[in-house]
């Protein structure tokens, strides 16, 4: 198998290969892993009903789905990373910003899976809390170095065995569940704020592959039609996550004292003599997920100083040193915070949400309302070219689309007046709303670009 020889810069026509239903393995498969079943069991666990619970997922993840799906829709068309073509709207220095918030929410989830992966991997190898998360940054990093070729091949491989294990726990857990009443629409109990937050979890979720669903669809063809590579990914992404989740909360609902343990263990323990096979799978599952989040990192780190040095290609070996020093300073953040986790995790995917939608409301607009999928692809390598070092209104407007989410927002740590008055954290859809209006303000529509590879 290949190694991976391109990094930031735009894949050539003659490179270009496959067919977008290679996309739903992908994300189906990243999804089909006990990080995004722990989303699943945040209702319950605050007290929500598992039918409203439910609800709330199911809203979230259809809703945040769409946003990451319509930027995979631009990878075969423009042939580059994701946040490549962000400098289109900040400039090929201002495109940092954002970049900034990517890199971090990468390193984030990387360490969340490291810690959600610690007593599944002491199950199954005799190590310590720190030796097991080192376990999982040095499998990620080796993984992540081959690069693009073998995600795809881990992706297809992991939907099948994913869904074994986890299609057998469903059926598991429910067969418990029919004698206890779960199901019953008064069985726990329901809270507009907790209900919002569900949403908000689910949507932040989805939404976080968004700053790089399009480097795993930049290498199709050019030709295919956006709707087949929209509707590959958003089946592929929705059904994962939505599937998870709602195994988490199914499984906290009916197995309480899951969630006393990680829901890796949880999980396994319901296969008896088969939990380490189950383990095994599971384990896999949350390495191909970090993965992602490392390749995302590696692309972003790299997009924001090749823009300050005018590089256009970057070396393996360079890549193999930039990939290293993410997996270890992610794997110091889950040292630090493992034995405070629930909290940590939580406000890294509401977190998330507040810097990310702003982001993805502007390059939606960017890209479908305003230019219209037409862009210099040469221009976006160049601080000299017609995209500028700094765009300064998508900073303003990305500035205070952020500020004016600040009223509405809610965590751990803090409440805003809005949040507060209103009983629930609502501050993805101003953000939503506000940067997508005052983005479409701010830049008239132009003449379109003449669309070039060079």
């Amino acid at each position: 198998m290949k190694i991976e020889k391109r990094s930031i810069e735009f894949v050539p026509h003659s490179e270009r290969y496959g067919r977008p239903r290679r996309l739903f393995s992908v994300w189906f498969s990243s999804n089909l892993q006990v990080t995004a079943l722990m989303v699943g069991t945040l209702g319950v666990a605050s007290g929500l009903s598992l039918v409203w619970t439910l609800a709330g997922l199911v809203l979230g993840c259809m809703l945040g789905t769409i946003f990451m799906a319509a930027h995979s829709a631009q990878g075969p068309h423009l042939g580059v990373p994701q946040m490549i073509q962000s400098r289109a709207q900040f400039g090929v220095f201002g495109a940092a910003i954002p970049l900034l918030v990517m890199v971090t929410a990468a390193v984030l989830f990387m360490a969340a899976s490291g810690v959600l992966l610690r007593d599944p991997l002491k199950a199954l190898l005799s190590i310590s809390d720190d030796q097991a998360i080192l376990v999982v940054g040095i499998m990620t990093f080796l993984i992540g170095v081959v690069g693009y070729e073998l995600i795809h091949r881990m992706g297809a491989w992991m939907s099948l065995l994913s869904s074994v294990v986890f299609g057998t726990a469903l059926v598991l857990i429910l067969a418990r569940a029919s004698t206890t009443g779960v199901f019953q629409s008064d069985a726990g109990g329901f809270s507009m704020p907790i209900f919002n937050l569900v949403i908000a979890q689910a949507a932040s979720w989805t939404l976080g592959y968004g700053p790089y669903v399009a480097d795993y669809s930049r290498y199709l063809p050019a030709d295919v039609d956006t709707r087949h590579t929209f509707w590959s990914t958003y089946f592929g992404c929705a059904l994962g996550s939505l599937g998870m989740m709602a195994l988490g909360a199914l499984l906290a609902a009916v197995v309480p004292s899951a969630l006393d343990v990680d829901p890796g263990t949880a999980i396994a323990s319901l296969f008896g003599p088969w939990a380490k096979a189950a383990l095994i799978v599971v384990s896999l599952g949350v390495i191909q997920y970090n993965v992602l989040c490392l390749y995302s990192a590696y692309m972003s780190t790299t997009t924001i100083f090749s823009g300050f040095a005018r590089l256009s290609h970057v070396r393996h070996g360079i890549k193999t040193l930039l990939m290293g020093g993410i997996s270890v300073l992610a794997c110091a953040i889950a040292m630090h915070t493992q034995y405070h986790f629930d909290t940590f995790f939580a406000d890294i995917l509401i977190g998330q949400l507040y810097l990310l939608i702003p982001w993805s409301a502007i390059n939606l607009v960017d890209y479908y309302l305003i230019q219209r999928g037409s862009y210099s692809i040469g221009d976006l390598y160049d601080a000299q070219g017609c995209y500028g070092r700094w765009n300064r209104r998508t900073m303003i407007v990305y500035g205070v689309s952020i500020i004016g989410t600040v009223p509405f927002m809610k965590l751990s740590f803090f409440e805003g007046y809005f949040a507060r008055l209103m009983g629930a954290d609502v501050s993805w859809i101003a953000g939503l709303v506000l940067a997508s209006l005052l983005y479409f303000a701010a830049k008239k529509p132009q003449h379109s670009l003449h669309h070039t590879t060079t």
